[in-house]
């Protein structure tokens, strides 16, 4: 059952959804005249808390700073996964795309997706405690508590979801400690939850041409042979699924004593 390889990518595109909410975020810094002097796009990379606490503790001096990671910076990480069972669905609902290639027209579908819960942490790194309030004020006016982003899930199906992302809390941290000389980084750690869906392996179905049923003169299937076969095709036999098209029946008898072999398609 799980031997079947799928990827639909959907925790990705989920992830990269959530980053760009972020990916557009200023810091701008005045002079004494209340004059714009310097405007900063925070940069933005999946990442967690520690590498970049690492980054900075590999050269902390201001006054060799060669190798050190530039402040602001903004970071964010997968934190968890789990099941959302308020947020279920029926099972037999179907997902349908139809695709023509050289053989005609194919139904493309999937079933239910199962509802998941990604949480994110986002991590926003500045050496200023203004800093760390203007781009915390950029975000948190626009969750109340959530915010809903529309992720193509299934491109191949055109499947787009309508995910809320929930701000579950935020918490601030100063690591500064030593010296005057020593470097300090004001770190926002924001907290969301993404109720997102996960799809599973996709299904190809072709158009039905043809359809047989036989019949018998006995419950017993097995022991006994069929006698009556009904078979009906569509007219014309290359109309396709959405045209407009009637039926041919046939109707056939046998007294053979044979039955009909699914797994060969002949008659033993």
């Amino acid at each position: 059952m799980f031997g079947q390889y799928f990827y639909n990518e959907s925790m990705r595109r989920m992830t990269i959804a959530f980053g760009q909410i972020f990916n557009n975020i200023q810091i701008k810094r005045k002079n004494s005249s209340d004059d714009v002097v310097q405007s900063i796009r925070v940069p933005l990379a999946y990442g967690p808390k520690e590498k970049f606490l690492v980054r900075l503790d590999q050269q902390p001096s201001l006054d060799n700073r060669e190798f050190a990671i530039t402040l602001p910076r903004l970071s964010f990480e997968i934190s968890g996964i789990s099941y959302d069972g308020s947020r279920k669905l029926t099972r037999v609902q179907k997902y349908k795309s139809v695709k023509t290639d050289a053989e005609g027209k194919i139904l493309n579908y999937n079933y239910t997706p199962v509802p998941y819960n990604i949480s994110y942490n986002l991590y926003a790194f500045t050496a200023t405690a203004e800093g760390g309030l203007q781009i915390v004020e950029q975000i948190l006016p626009f969750f109340q508590p959530d915010y809903t982003v529309t992720v193509n899930a299934i491109p191949e199906l055109d499947i787009k979801k309508d995910v809320p992302i929930v701000l579950n809390s935020v918490n601030y941290e100063d690591t500064y400690s030593g010296d005057f000389t020593s470097r300090r980084a004001v770190i926002y750690t924001l907290g969301f939850t993404a109720k997102t869906y996960l799809f599973g392996p996709a299904s190809t179905q072709k158009v039905v041409k043809e359809v047989k049923s036989d019949l018998y003169s006995d419950t017993d299937i097995t022991n006994k042979a069929r006698e009556e076969r009904i078979i009906v095709v569509p007219d014309p036999t290359s109309a396709d699924a959405d045209d407009d098209f009637g039926f041919t029946t046939t109707i056939q008898t046998f007294n053979d004593g044979k039955k009909y072999n699914p797994t060969t398609d002949n008659d033993e």
